[in-house]
């Protein structure tokens, strides 16, 4: 099986990039909205971020990657050993079925032999990983509701004629999607917790310089991933370097009011904002590997964290993002 794309070697995107990065840093921070063009690498970027993090450690032969044995859920029958396996990318298709997500009850069986007979879906596989939804605003309205139910609690929970099977499904959602083609509803949307919007390279170099690395990696595949080796592993090393100094960093009263503030000056609804946008600014600042969080590290993450939970302005033409970084000037400086 050929390797997925160096994420290193992923040219441009930046923004992309680093929202994903952030994600692997702090996981909680809630997952990444993409949106944009076809074919600008979203799909790419994905798989590319979780062949480079470093394995997981899972219970051998647990159907949810539970970390201990104590955690392997009463219907799963699993080993005792820990065995590192790469951090799942879980793909979610449109039309997929209910019980292919969440997970099916054999009641039959369960009738018949009087135990919980239950065959795991996709959340269960995305545990501790990732959930890549493409073409997220095409996504059914029942499976958004699971979707929103799971991304709250954390578990998910199959219940059918009286019996009730549960297990955890916590992961990091991904979706991307074409604008043109349709709006997300808003309960999903602020399920997110970062949103970048992706174009198309507009300059010829870097269109030259796509087709080269592509073309590379399909024809020369061995040396393609040779050269980009030493760079993902700096990018491993830094994630990894980060998610440890996220416990030590200093966050001062000032951080939490310009936080405040600017999300109250965007007029953001909810609290979710504020939360999200101090997470995402944490995991800058360890990525960064700075000790304390700074106004520079909230400034650099707002568009990101904010720019998806802004009222529309029909008299703003200039979109979201610039409506954003105009008020991150005149409340920050």
């Amino acid at each position: 099986m050929t390797a997925p794309f160096p994420f290193s070697a992923i040219v441009g995107q930046d923004e992309m990039k680093q929202a994903m990065i952030l994600t692997a840093i702090d996981p909680s921070i809630g997952g990444v909205l993409v949106f944009g063009d076809r074919g600008t690498g979203k799909s790419t970027a994905v798989r590319a971020l979780a062949a480079l993090l470093p394995p997981i450690k899972m219970v051998d032969g647990c159907p949810v990657n539970s970390a201990k044995v104590a955690d392997v859920p009463d219907w799963a029958r699993a080993g005792r050993k820990l065995k590192e396996v790469p951090t799942p990318v879980i793909d979610l298709p449109l039309g997929a079925s209910e019980d292919r997500v969440t997970g099916a009850l054999d009641i039959e069986r369960a009738l018949a032999q009087g135990e919980r007979a239950f065959q795991p879906g996709l959340l269960a596989r995305a545990n501790r990983g990732y959930l890549y939804i493409d073409e997220v605003n095409l996504l059914e309205d029942h499976i958004v509701d699971l979707l929103l139910d799971v991304a709250q609690s954390g578990v998910n929970v199959v219940e059918r004629d009286g019996l009730s099977v549960r297990h955890a499904a916590r992961f990091v959602l991904v979706g991307s999607g074409n604008p043109e083609e349709g709006e997300l509803r808003p309960q999903l949307l602020d399920r997110f917790g970062l949103s970048v919007e992706v174009t198309s390279p507009q300059d010829i170099e870097t269109r030259i310089e796509v087709i080269r690395r592509r073309d590379d990696y399909e024809n020369d595949n061995t040396a393609f991933m040779l050269r980009w080796q030493a760079e993902d592993a700096t990018i491993r090393d830094r994630i990894v370097t980060a998610r440890k100094a996220l416990r030590d960093l200093t966050t001062s009263e000032a951080n939490l009011r310009d936080v405040a503030a600017l999300c109250l000056a965007l007029g953001s609804d909810g609290l979710r904002g504020e939360l999200t946008l101090l997470k995402a600014a944490r995991a800058h600042a360890a990525w960064r590997d700075d000790t304390a969080l700074t106004r520079s590290h909230i400034r650099a993450v707002a568009p990101m964290a904010l720019r998806h939970r802004l009222r529309r302005d029909p008299l703003d033409e200039a979109g979201t993002g610039a409506r954003v970084g105009r008020i991150v000037e005149e409340t920050l400086g």
